[in-house]
């Protein structure tokens, strides 16, 4: 059975949990949405979407170093307990969060810390790009949405396919593990340092040395 955007947006409505949460469970159920319902509630994600307005101020700080210390990564990861905070679930989803960081380079951690003026930036440079590439003037608008749509998911932490797993996003990890333990997580902030960056010199693709090592 085809599973329509409006079946998606009915059981978001009906229990708070994410769009592709809700995806899988009612392609899982077959389109029965009372079914799919019961998928979400068996896997906790629905109560998960419930706990993330909770607030979460104990957490870990992890910090990741790869090859040989020429990438570096600082990662802040908030949840609601000290208990948590010491939970090796919790923490090895801290660590695998920051591996991720350091492979795949976000710039954020979640779309509404993306500027109006960076998205004004792109969306006018994807404009000329489209334009350029001679597709019809009544269509571009359209087209270009879909492109700043994929740039946001492409520099943004939580809508990036996790390199362990790039079935899921990280923002999905994160549902998962709120369901497991039962308590709010968020992502508080990252930084990743490169070391000479800035400074013109031959490139190398760290971010591929890091997949590699994450692959292996």
């Amino acid at each position: 059975m085809e599973i329509t955007a409006g079946m998606v947006k009915e059981l978001r409505e009906k229990t708070g949990a994410g769009m592709m949460d809700c995806k899988r469970a009612l392609a899982e159920a077959e389109g029965n949405m009372e079914r799919a319902q019961e998928v979400l509630r068996e896997r906790g994600l629905a109560s998960a979407a419930k706990k993330a307005g909770r607030v979460a101020a104990e957490g870990l700080v992890e910090a990741y170093i790869h090859g040989g210390g020429r990438i570096g990564v600082l990662l802040e990861v908030n949840c609601e307990t000290d208990f948590v905070a010491k939970n090796d679930d919790f923490r090895q989803m801290v660590k695998d969060i920051a591996m991720h960081i350091a492979a795949s380079n976000p710039q954020f951690v979640r779309r509404e810390e993306v500027s109006d003026d960076v998205i004004a930036k792109e969306r006018e440079i994807l404009r000329a790009q489209t334009l350029n590439e001679g597709k019809p003037e009544a269509i571009v608008d359209k087209i270009v949405d879909g492109r700043i749509e994929k740039f946001l998911k492409e520099i943004c932490l939580l809508d990036q396919p996790f390199v362990k797993d790039p079935d899921k996003t990280v923002e999905m990890l994160v549902r998962e593990k709120i369901a497991q333990i039962g308590e709010n997580i968020s992502i508080r902030r990252f930084t990743r340092f490169v070391v000479g960056e800035g400074i013109e010199k031959e490139q190398t693709n760290f971010a591929d040395e890091v997949m590699a090592q994450v692959r292996a």
